[in-house]
């Protein structure tokens, strides 16, 4: 994730539950992940470490 573009990234994750969510942005002075929900309008977000410990990359 390190490498992309930071206004815009579109790139699928799910936990371990299952629910898959989209990556919208990385917000690399933060060092968080932008991310949607299913159903949800307002964009989520993770501080990067939590993330990459919950989420896995779908392909």
């Amino acid at each position: 994730m390190n490498n992309e573009n930071p206004k815009q990234l579109d790139r699928y994750y799910k936990n371990h539950r299952g629910i898959v969510v989209h990556v919208v942005r990385y917000d690399r002075e933060k060092q968080r992940v932008i991310f949607m929900l299913d159903g949800c309008d307002d964009p989520q977000c993770e501080p990067l470490q939590r993330f990459k410990e919950k989420y896995t990359r779908v392909k």
